[in-house]
């Protein structure tokens, strides 16, 4: 797969995380090419400007605008790691960009603000509203999306809390907003919301990036029915957390385990721990923001419970559930368990046969199955 991204600004090495073999995409789409391409041709921004980037997948925008040494903001660890590695890859120091998550905004106003559209729209709501607290009428402001992720929605949004939007002619099926800023009634954001986990007392926290934000969704409402339960389990993992619920119901059932939430998102952590926190506020738990298990010793745990997603970004696929299923293979200690739900299409049984030999189906509806591996 092409790992040069070529663009006016220069040509840099970009790679994505997690690594794999065989990497059949690139770090990189056409719309962070366009975008690219715009700014050589139409922008022209000096040293001391005062750039924010939103949502950079894996580094290609802030590296290629590296000497404006702007501010990245993501809710991605991964992003953040993968954008560190490619500074490294090509030759540039660490402090060329300033990493800032989600939930840690800056305080000063920006002169530009580039935004690539999240797969989320909460998320790109919860953006927006903090933004306006970091324009002026003169911050040029530009979204750019592939057009199958960019719905007349994005653009209503924007208009709403930051001003008149024009879209671009598509290019290679992108698109550019262009936003003109301007000085709006301030809006408070409505998030984290939450809700009462049914047929219980626990309050569920959920910020905007956290799937399933207003109610309990289907495929975990499932789970629930068959999580394990008063199992002799000292060391246990939610993995790919999400708002923390899976995890809340395990320590429910393990009174005496030690609970490990683990998410590569920082909304999601900051869900989880706020939900466990409400629900046992004297009981301790670590929060992990990672790429999986990665940092987990080998043989460390005794059980794993993985609602993996089958997305990264906008690109739908398996490899972040593969890896998730390899990383809890390597830190499962002899005769630990791995739970794993996921949409039937998806045959996540035939990866777990080849990692653990047997893998046995717990249940099954029409669109989901359980599945539980021993190592």
């Amino acid at each position: 797969m092409e790992t040069i991204l070529n663009v006016p600004q220069g040509m840099f090495e970009m790679r994505r995380l997690p690594f794999r073999k065989n990497e059949k995409l690139r770090a990189w789409d056409a719309a962070d090419e366009y975008l690219l391409q715009h700014l050589s041709e139409q922008v022209r921004l000096q040293g001391q400007s005062r750039v924010l980037i939103l949502n950079d997948s894996f580094g290609a925008l802030a590296i290629a605008l590296n000497a404006l040494r702007p501010v990245v903001l993501s809710d991605s660890w991964l992003s953040q790691q993968a954008t560190k590695l490619n500074l490294d890859a090509n030759g540039l120091p660490q402090n060329a960009i300033q990493f800032k998550n989600s939930l840690d905004w800056p305080a000063e106003p920006f002169d530009a603000v580039f935004i690539k559209v999240p797969k989320t729209l909460a998320f790109l709501e919860d953006q927006l509203i903090h933004l306006q607290d970091l324009i002026t009428e003169n911050t040029v402001i530009i979204a750019a999306g592939m057009v199958k992720a960019m719905p007349a929605a994005v653009w209503k949004l924007m208009d709403k809390y930051l001003g008149p939007t024009k879209p671009s002619l598509a290019k290679k099926k992108a698109r550019l907003i262009f936003v003109e800023a301007s000085i709006r009634k301030s809006f408070e954001t409505p998030y984290p919301i939450y809700y009462q986990l049914e047929n219980t007392d626990y309050r569920i926290c959920n910020h905007a990036n956290v799937f399933s934000r207003e109610s309990l969704d289907i495929g975990t409402r499932f789970l629930l029915e068959y999580l394990p339960k008063n199992t002799d389990a000292k060391d246990i993992v939610d993995l790919g957390c999400g708002n923390g619920v899976v995890g809340l119901m395990l320590a429910e059932f393990h009174f005496l385990s030690k609970l490990y939430f683990v998410d590569e998102s920082y909304m999601a952590i900051a869900s989880a721990k706020e939900t466990f926190s409400l629900a046992f506020p004297e009981r301790a738990a670590d929060y992990c923001i990672a790429d999986g298990l990665t940092g987990f010793k080998t043989e460390s745990i005794d059980l794993i419970v993985c609602n993996p997603p089958f997305h990264q970004q906008n690109t739908l696929g398996s490899q972040i559930a593969l890896s998730m299923f390899k990383q809890s293979f390597r830190v499962l200690r002899k005769g630990g368990t791995l739970w794993v739900i996921g949409n039937r299409h998806l045959g996540y049984h035939l990866d777990l046969k080849r990692l653990f030999k047997v893998c046995i189906e717990i249940a099954a509806n029409k669109k989901f199955v359980i599945w539980r591996v021993n190592k």
